[in-house]
């Protein structure tokens, strides 16, 4: 990114903070607290109130699951210690003292142990970086050994016939001026490995190329359901979005609801995202 022709003053793409536009495109907390409160509160008949969120980044989650109820507490980890501090200074202290002192952040591992909370989630696809199954099985297991008797483990995953292909997804920033572009790099079959950036497109043209990229196993879902079991988890159930028809007479495309119903049986998509929740 770069200064355009002729210009001495910075672009937008040099005054612009990647962590907020990363939370303005990426990350919806207040669905997935709704989502956890929900799915908790039917599976085990009352109410969560602690909450473990893994690779929390800038525990963006963290800090909306502590402010949506006075009695919510939340564990944020994250090896990220730059990240962490961001989180602290612009989610956790803009949240005021109430919401801050009852979040503990811990810059670790994330199989590190921890308090035993109510649910602990892995979102954004984040825990795919374990990219061998033992080491999956190996976080399985250490997370089932943070969650409370009654305890949950709520994922995120994502997949569809067009994961393959490498592509460009962009999605409008009316608020930042700005287009979030989500790249599919490089997908190999033979492993499942697959690249992943993003990037932001300003509205003077300028740039903010790789603001975040990613490396990791694209898993299918039975590998997912069996690997859980095999790390002790007594059930699984797999959450897929409702799809409607597109309002646009042009789009024949389907478009999420972001309401998610419990299943067994699905036909495949283009794309798709779904939680797979697990029953300690």
């Amino acid at each position: 990114m770069g200064k355009q022709s002729g210009q001495n003053k910075p672009t937008m793409a040099e005054q612009a903070d990647r962590h907020t536009l990363y939370q303005e495109s990426v990350q919806f907390p207040e669905a997935e607290v709704d989502f956890m409160s929900k799915t908790f509160q039917k599976l085990r008949g009352r109410k969560a109130l602690s909450m473990k969120e893994d690779f929390c980044g800038t525990a963006y989650l963290a800090t909306e699951w502590c402010k949506s109820d006075p009695e919510r507490t939340a564990i944020g980890v994250d090896f990220d210690g730059p990240t962490l501090d961001w989180g602290r200074k612009h989610n956790l202290e803009t949240a005021g003292e109430d919401v801050a002192k009852r979040i503990t952040l811990i810059e670790d591992d994330v199989r590190i142990k921890t308090d035993k909370v109510d649910v602990t989630c892995a979102f954004n696809f984040s825990y795919c970086l374990f990219e061998k199954r033992d080491e999956l099985i190996n976080y399985f297991k250490l997370a089932r050994e943070s969650l409370n008797d009654d305890g949950l483990l709520v994922l995120d995953l994502f997949g569809g016939t067009e994961c393959a292909d490498t592509l460009e997804e962009e999605t409008e920033l009316e608020d930042q001026n700005a287009t979030y572009i989500w790249e599919h790099v490089s997908f190999n079959p033979i492993n499942n490995h697959m690249e992943c950036a993003i990037h932001f497109e300003f509205d003077d043209g300028s740039r903010m190329d790789e603001a975040f990229t990613y490396c990791w196993r694209l898993w299918a879902i039975p590998e997912i359901l069996e690997l859980l079991e095999e790390a002790g988890y007594s059930k699984s159930h797999v959450y897929w979005e409702e799809y409607v028809e597109s309002d646009d007479e042009d789009d024949d495309e389907l478009e999420g609801t972001g309401e998610y119903y419990e299943t067994t049986e699905v036909e495949n998509q283009e794309s798709w995202m779904i939680y797979i929740v697990a029953e300690k």
